[in-house]
């Protein structure tokens, strides 16, 4: 049985290790500073809190865009997380596949929702 000391390990799995784990920390850290952002709209406001406040303190475009970032970030936060979820766990590529295509369809579904009453507002 012949050894092979130089030769380049091999290890398997789909190769996105940092990049996925900077990623999720990045998106992870931009929503926090959001929340932060809306928690400090709302504490310093004045008056109750009804749509009418919730609708301006969303109104302006900085925090519309803010607010888009925010959601694409989020999305790929979640596709990161499920598509861990789906490699580790179900084996069965057929069953794997439809699951991340699943997952795909119903984040640009809920992606499209949120832009829709993002904008409505």
């Amino acid at each position: 049985m012949a050894v092979n000391y130089g030769s380049k390990r091999v290890v398997v799995g789909a190769h996105y290790g940092l990049r996925d784990w900077l990623a999720q920390r990045v998106t992870a850290v931009l929503m926090a500073l959001f929340t932060l952002v809306v928690l400090a709209q709302v504490i310093f406001s004045k008056g109750p809190i009804g749509y009418d406040k919730w609708a301006g303190i969303f109104s302006s475009q900085w925090m519309k865009f803010l607010t888009f970032a925010v959601i694409v970030a989020m999305l790929y936060h979640v596709w990161v997380g499920v598509r861990d979820i789906w490699m580790d766990y179900v084996k069965p590529v057929s069953i794997r596949l439809s699951l991340q295509v699943f997952s795909i369809v119903w984040l640009v579904g809920c992606a499209g929702w949120a832009i829709q009453v993002l904008w409505r507002l």
